[in-house]
């Protein structure tokens, strides 16, 4: 295989993206998700379209062991990515200790966001920093840059793959690999349908992801240290004021971004 990526999440709307991008470079892939079926056809639509080489993974990434699986299975067929896109993850809305917020759901969403994620880099960085060679594009969000009342949760993991992708791009200088941040704003993909969101102020403008996964991929490339793309409306004046909004004030206006029928009021 030739100028493998990884990539989790394949066959979701920003994950579609990044399996086009790549295999218009004529790259081969490794595809991850829970559904072999949807993997399958994914994998048979790239590789005829593309003539590359791919490969599919079917696990569950909100399981522990489903990094151990992702990289067993990867040493033992010789498959060997030079770049890994942690693009699987998902959000949703609700209070956090009440409405339709579950234990179950949080947990899984720490897991997918988070946990999985880690476990990957802390199983492939150390084969990659051996051959001096790796790029890594972890999918974060501007999410990251704030407390996200009624997506509580899903806010602080965005916030946890920001700081850590940017404390590993400092641990890995001189060693040939890079970690790139890609922190998107909303979004026209499933996220915000499946996450009950498509009714809110946050999504009244949302962008196509293509152009979001290609600046990400670039930047990627070059080795950056963050990627902020696709911020629509009121986002773009809003990220860059933020830091210096009263801490209740931009809990209070995030709040009320997020509130379901706020879209058309």
């Amino acid at each position: 295989m030739k100028n493998t990526a990884l990539i989790t999440g394949s066959y979701g709307g920003l994950g579609k993206c990044f399996v086009k991008i790549h295999g218009e470079k004529g790259g081969d892939m490794i595809l991850v998700g829970r559904s072999q079926d949807k993997l399958d056809a994914q994998a048979k639509e790239a590789s005829e379209k593309y003539e590359v080489e791919i490969h599919t993974i079917a696990v569950d990434l909100s399981k522990p062991e489903a990094a151990q699986t992702i990289y067993d299975t990867c040493k033992a067929s010789g498959w060997l990515p030079d770049i890994i896109i942690n693009n699987a993850g998902f959000g949703g809305q609700g209070d956090f200790a009440r409405e339709r917020r579950s234990m179950e759901q949080d947990m899984s969403m720490i897991a997918v966001n988070v946990e999985t994620p880690t476990r990957i880099l802390k199983l492939f960085l150390k084969d990659m920093i051996e051959r001096g060679s790796g790029k890594v594009l972890n999918v974060s969000s501007t999410a990251a840059a704030m407390p996200g009342p009624l997506q509580a949760v899903y806010y602080a993991t965005k916030s946890y793959v920001t700081s850590w992708s940017n404390a590993l791009w400092r641990e890995l200088q001189g060693t040939g690999v890079t970690v790139t941040a890609l922190m998107p704003g909303a979004m026209q993909t499933g996220f915000a349908s499946t996450g009950g969101l498509t009714d809110t102020k946050l999504f009244a403008n949302a962008v196509e992801p293509y152009q979001v996964a290609l600046d990400g991929y670039n930047a990627m490339l070059k080795g950056e240290l963050n990627c902020i793309s696709g911020l629509p409306g009121i986002q773009k004046p809003f990220m860059s004021l933020a830091p210096m909004f009263p801490k209740k004030t931009m809990l209070n206006f995030v709040y009320n971004q997020q509130i379901a029928g706020s879209a058309n009021r």
